[in-house]
């Protein structure tokens, strides 16, 4: 069959030519040509959850006798096609769309409703089995694009925590490691008392497990479904026992905990649920953008940065300067987390712009969250597998630095008091002296002063306050 020949089908408009050999029909072909915008398609999330949809809904409709047994039986197979990923490339609708996902709904019912025709013997166009009266039987759009994209981000969920919650392991495994590494403390990016970076590593770690708490409970709103509320939460064309029918069934067949809405006017109004689990992964982005930069932080030089930390050499830095590697995978996840923030904004944006019985951004909703759950599980895993597994503590470079940090003189300010304290950094760093030899050396001549006590500090008081420096990573008061 040649690629440029057409069929010639009808719906309410009037005639449409739509490719002889597509699955998909006249509305969608009035789409394709309405939205020519971006080039995009729906995620692989959103084509599954329809077919679920589709699926579960002419099971329910055969089971309470309003749908025959033969075309329900045909639905169920075509849906289950789709939702194997076998027709994907019949999902041709751009996300940038009008309707509240009208579009992407009879995308999703031309096509099944062809498959199923020719599955009974049927060509295609004929329609044996009728897009709307039967494939969306009980169904309104209005319905089934918010329990898709609640769906939808359901089924990614386990993937998702699975891969923020190995790098949580990864980051904790390193704060294990470097333990015995102490180094100078940073705060306002100036030096402060000595730190573990394995203390480091660890808030790292608990940071990112705690993100994925956030998730997993934002998550728990998506469980309630609004399907059968139809087209404005009445559930008119409903039989009454569908909405409850419907979530048992699809329960079933995803093998996901669904819960029903105890309102189906707030599920058919409301984004609420989806903005919420878009901003967790928000808040997971923000934490991992300000992981990403203390990396490249620590990992800067090597000859005129920090280079307290080594990243993995995983491919060159430059084009023009050789031997150059740069911190390629923390670049990256900024990258990729700006990205999720974007779509967060994008979907806060939508969510807010519903009117009275329903919300028309519901396809910008579906396509920017199954997104940000792409991008969140393929940057987070990359980070983690080729960066954070791989990378190793300069112990000698952070010992270096934290000899020189004249800021453990804080140390010193339960034996000579604050202002004391502050003469001896004045004076050290103008010397270039480490407080512990120019502390010794006043103790020795008698200069120093105790704070509380009328006698000199002893220098055996000094040592026992800066001879150990893991001690001032302990907390308590030393010396």
């Amino acid at each position: 069959m040649s690629t440029h020949e057409t069929r010639i089908e009808t719906d309410s408009l009037g005639e449409v030519r739509v490719p002889a050999g597509a699955l998909y029909g006249a509305q969608t072909m009035r789409a394709v040509r309405n939205f020519r915008v971006s080039g995009l398609r729906p995620w692989r999330a959103f084509i599954w959850s329809m077919a679920m949809i589709k699926r579960s809904a002419a099971e329910v409709h055969r089971d309470l006798g309003l749908l025959d047994p033969e075309r329900a039986d045909a639905i169920a197979r075509a849906a289950e096609e789709v939702a194997e990923g076998k027709w994907d490339a019949e999902f041709v609708v751009d996300p940038f769309q009008a309707g509240a996902g009208t579009s992407h709904n009879m995308n999703a019912n031309e096509v099944i409703a062809n498959r199923a025709t020719v599955l009974l013997g049927g060509r295609l166009g004929e329609y044996r089995v009728r897009p709307n009266d039967h494939v969306n039987m009980g169904q309104s759009t209005n319905d089934t694009i918010p329990t898709a994209i609640r769906l939808g981000c359901l089924w990614r969920l386990d993937e998702l925590l699975a891969a923020v919650r190995a790098l949580a392991d990864s980051l904790e495994a390193k704060a294990r490691e470097f333990d015995g590494v102490v180094k100078s403390g940073r705060t306002h990016l100036q030096d402060a008392v000595p730190v573990r970076l394995g203390q480091e590593f660890g808030a790292y770690a608990k940071a990112v497990d705690r993100d994925a708490d956030r998730i997993e409970q934002a998550a728990e709103g998506l469980r309630r479904l609004g399907i059968g509320g139809t087209a404005t939460g009445t559930g008119l064309n409903a039989h009454p026992e569908y909405h409850a029918r419907m979530v048992k069934r699809l329960a079933e067949r995803t093998g996901l905990r669904l819960e029903e809405s105890d309102d189906l006017f707030e599920s058919m109004q409301s984004m609420a649920d989806a903005a919420h689990f878009s901003g967790a992964l928000r808040t997971l982005a923000l934490t991992l953008i300000r992981i990403a930069n203390d990396f490249r932080l620590l990992a800067s030089g090597p000859a005129t940065g920090l280079d307290e930390i080594r990243l993995p050499a995983v491919q060159p830095g430059s084009s023009i300067m050789p031997g150059k590697v740069n911190p390629v995978l923390a670049e990256m996840l900024d990258m990729a987390m700006f990205h999720v923030i974007g779509c967060d904004t994008t979907v806060a944006l939508a969510a807010q712009a519903g009117q009275l019985e329903l919300n028309v951004m519901m396809p910008v909703i579906a396509h920017d969250l199954f997104e940000s759950m792409q991008v969140v599980i393929g940057s987070v895993r990359m980070f983690d597998e080729n960066c954070v597994r791989g990378l190793r503590a300069n112990r000698e470079k952070a010992e270096e630095w934290l000899a020189r940090n004249a800021i453990v003189v804080t140390a010193l300010n339960p034996l000579i008091g604050y202002a004391a304290g502050a003469a001896l950094v004045k004076e050290a760093l103008a010397a270039n002296r480490t407080i512990r030899d120019l502390a010794a050396e006043r103790a020795r001549s008698g200069a120093l002063r105790h704070r509380d006590e009328d006698r000199p500090v002893s220098p055996e008081e000094i040592e026992a306050a800066l001879g150990d420096l893991r001690r001032l990573t302990e907390g308590g008061i030393v010396g």
